[in-house]
């Protein structure tokens, strides 16, 4: 299982996580699905940790389903295959669940399943002539296990669209929809990626992982009186703790915050 994923440390602060699966455009199987799930979870765990970048090798990021896995698939019985989308819906879940932000690196096909790993990314960069596709529908089937955060990060109105019509559309169309949030040229793109994670280590970490999960609650939230006792909570929780304490006196006496790494 482990080769099927490329994962590195280059400092504690972050981790890379690649789809290694470059002869078949990185597509899904259940090897994949567990390894990612695995990796997501541990990573999850680690309270060093600062930012994930999720890209692939090859020329495609991912293709959707593999091939030999959905011949598998066509000879199932629907106990098996409820089975099998769970494990891709928990999968999906633990990845959008991870408490760091997720900085996703798109070229080539971004394809059915890859659309589900792009849509849980908090902050997407794609090479210009990349292609995404909502496919299933061309196969009689839905994106339905993709489908909660797909819509989330392409909008409703698009996801209508793209959903029923099975469309390619080009990464300038997803970023006017504003899921893909920068462009790049394929030889600026590993920069982008870099100038974005460079950005979010330099965050509060505490405060980084909490602007994560503010967004999540509130996104749909009515702004009732609750809220807004939560809201002015969550504020005072930072403002007294020790790193919102730091922040604030190192931005008054003009220094570095003690959280930035080392030069």
């Amino acid at each position: 299982m482990s080769n099927v994923l490329d994962v590195s440390r280059p400092s504690a602060h972050v981790a890379r996580v690649w789809l290694n699966r470059p002869d078949v455009r990185n597509a899904f199987n259940d090897d994949v699905i567990a390894a990612l799930t695995a990796t997501f979870t541990e990573l999850s765990k680690d309270d060093e940790l600062r930012v994930v970048v999720l890209g692939a090798h090859g020329k495609a990021f991912c293709a959707g389903a593999d091939l030999n896995w959905m011949k598998t698939m066509a000879g199932y019985d629907w106990e098996q295959n409820r089975a099998d989308a769970q494990k891709l819906a928990d999968m999906l879940w633990t990845l959008d669940q991870c408490p760091v932000p997720v900085v996703g690196r798109i070229q080539g096909d971004c394809y059915a399943g890859g659309m589900g790993l792009a849509a849980i990314c908090d902050v997407l960069v794609a090479v210009e002539g990349a292609t995404f596709c909502l496919s299933e529908a061309r196969l009689g089937l839905l994106p339905a296990t993709i489908s909660p955060y797909v819509a989330r990060a392409l909008g409703v109105q698009a996801s209508r669209r793209y959903m029923v019509t099975a469309e390619r559309f080009g990464a300038v169309r997803a970023h006017a929809l504003g899921m893909v949030h920068e462009l790049a040229t394929p030889d600026t793109l590993d920069a982008t990626v870099d100038g974005i994670v460079a950005t979010l280590v330099a965050n509060g970490p505490r405060a980084s992982r909490e602007c994560k999960r503010l967004v999540r609650d509130v996104s749909h939230a009515p702004i009732t009186e609750a809220l807004r006792s939560e809201t002015a909570r969550r504020i005072a929780d930072v403002r007294a703790s020790d790193e919102g304490r730091e922040g604030l006196q190192s931005f008054l006496g003009k220094r570095a915050p003690g959280w930035l790494p080392a030069a």
